[in-house]
């Protein structure tokens, strides 16, 4: 394996990864994962951000859906739509390694690949292990965001070797899709820094859907730049910097040491980093009698959150959605004030209320060297308030529900989508996505999902 490249190398392992034989368990947190993404799926059908990714995929036709809607069109887009609900709300599965990403951002590609190749909820269920696994060994391997690339470059790679286990293409096709996807698509950080744009939640999905082309392109006899990770003008030169990912210790079914496991879930519709301190600021809130007796606020954390969730004017006076639900001292702030963190909190209102830049005004963020030492295998954070009285309280939280240690469970998970269907599903078309998820591994299409998933009038 010496002489081979890390695309070869990856490549031959989704080449060989098995379709089938995986444990109950594992069958069952896959199933909990679509269902995660669909219950955020549907917290999108009215963004604006979708609305445009609609008109654009109505204007090309082709045979895979689009949630909520009666539209086929292709993969590629139906990949990017979707993708655009599931990330909009910033409510999707996680994962923390030496690099931040959304794993889950790999679902609704895979299902629209899944739905255009007539592949079974058998293989659907293998694609997305295995671009889970590699998406979250890259992200264990190397910081892009150190070094001004976006994690969504990740994704160039897990989706394009999840697109071709989907369309059943050799080890070699399967390296230039990686080469293609890799070489040609790379992302930028400044799209999650400053004030953040419609795009920050169209990033991931962007990636699923050129990686989707790079596959199809691949198919067809095209090939990629290579070495794409090792060349003199490749990915660890020019991006990443050099790192090592031993693939011979990926996951199979034999060692069952699959990185979906350690995905972690969201309680809360905001950044993953700081549910935590949005635990903190709840249990303060629950001893704290006047808010307008808060004379200071610290928020002790890691060296990552601060330079990336309290960094810039922009955090510390977020002036849309997706800049407040990215800032580690708004979330704290509104959890002491509603006692809550939900979609509701980025309202122009709940940003624009008073209060917030009363409280803000008087809040700092401070890293705290152990909590770095402590991350990404616990995303601690520690609030402390200081009263007029000189009275002090403390709440230090280093895990919560969705971690690891204390994973969501299924009727958690059932109860998350049915909280989103609320106001978009009526309970047949509810209990029929239920159904289809609690059988995915037993499906043969995806159309009775997609029916059921369609916004309903009168709702």
């Amino acid at each position: 394996m010496s002489n081979t490249t890390l695309a070869q190398r990856i490549a031959e392992y989704a080449y060989q990864f098995s379709t089938s034989g995986f444990s109950d368990d594992l069958i069952t947190l896959v199933r909990n994962r679509v269902l995660d993404s669909l219950a955020c799926i549907l917290g999108a059908y009215d963004a604006s951000p979708v609305q445009a990714c609609l008109a654009y995929a109505a204007s090309v036709p082709g045979n895979s859906s689009v949630f909520g809607t009666s539209l086929q069109t292709t993969p590629e887009c139906a990949a990017f739509a979707n993708g655009v609900m599931v990330r909009f709300l910033d409510y999707n599965d996680g994962y923390m390694g030496l690099e931040p990403g959304h794993p889950s951002d790999n679902i609704p590609a895979c299902i629209a690949v899944a739905q255009a190749e007539r592949a079974d909820g058998q293989a659907l269920i293998a694609a997305i292990i295995l671009a889970y696994e590699i998406q979250m060994r890259l992200q264990d391997a190397a910081s892009l965001n150190k070094k001004g690339w976006d994690h969504v470059n990740y994704i160039n790679v897990s989706m394009a070797a999840a697109a071709a286990k989907l369309m059943k293409l050799d080890a070699r096709q399967t390296e230039q899709a990686i080469n293609i996807s890799l070489s040609g698509h790379l992302a930028m950080r400044q799209v999650r820094s400053g004030a953040l744009s419609d795009w920050k939640g169209c990033s991931a999905a962007n990636a699923a859907r050129n990686a989707i082309f790079a596959a199809q392109m691949a198919r067809h006899g095209m090939t990629g730049p290579a070495p794409v990770f090792e060349g003199e003008m490749g990915f660890f030169n020019q991006v990443s910097g050099a790192f090592s990912l031993d693939v011979d210790s990926f996951a199979t079914r034999d060692n069952d040491d699959f990185a979906i496991k350690r995905s972690l879930t969201k309680t809360f519709p905001t950044n993953g980093e700081l549910h935590t301190a949005v635990w903190a600021g709840i249990e303060l809130s629950k001893r704290l009698d006047d808010l307008f007796a808060v004379e200071s606020i610290r928020i002790d954390t890691s060296e990552f959150n601060k330079r990336v969730l309290a960094d810039g004017d922009e955090k510390w006076r977020p002036q849309t959605r997706e800049t407040a639900d990215h800032s580690l001292p708004y979330n704290v702030v509104r959890a002491l004030i509603d006692g809550d963190i939900s979609i509701e909190s980025y309202s122009m209102k709940k940003i624009t209320d008073p209060l917030v830049t009363t409280l803000m005004a008087k809040t700092i963020v401070v890293e705290d060297p152990e909590i770095t030492q402590l991350f990404p295998r616990q995303l601690a954070n520690r609030v402390t308030l200081t009263l007029c009285n000189g009275d002090v309280l403390v709440s230090e939280v280093f895990t919560g529900p969705g971690s690891v240690e204390t994973p969501m469970t299924t009727e958690d998970f059932e109860n998350k989508f049915r909280r989103m269907a609320a106001t978009h599903l009526d309970q047949v078309a509810e209990q029929a996505v239920l159904g289809f998820v609690s059988t995915l591994d037993q499906q043969k299409d995806f159309d009775v999902l997609f029916e059921a998933m369609t916004k309903q009038k009168g709702f």
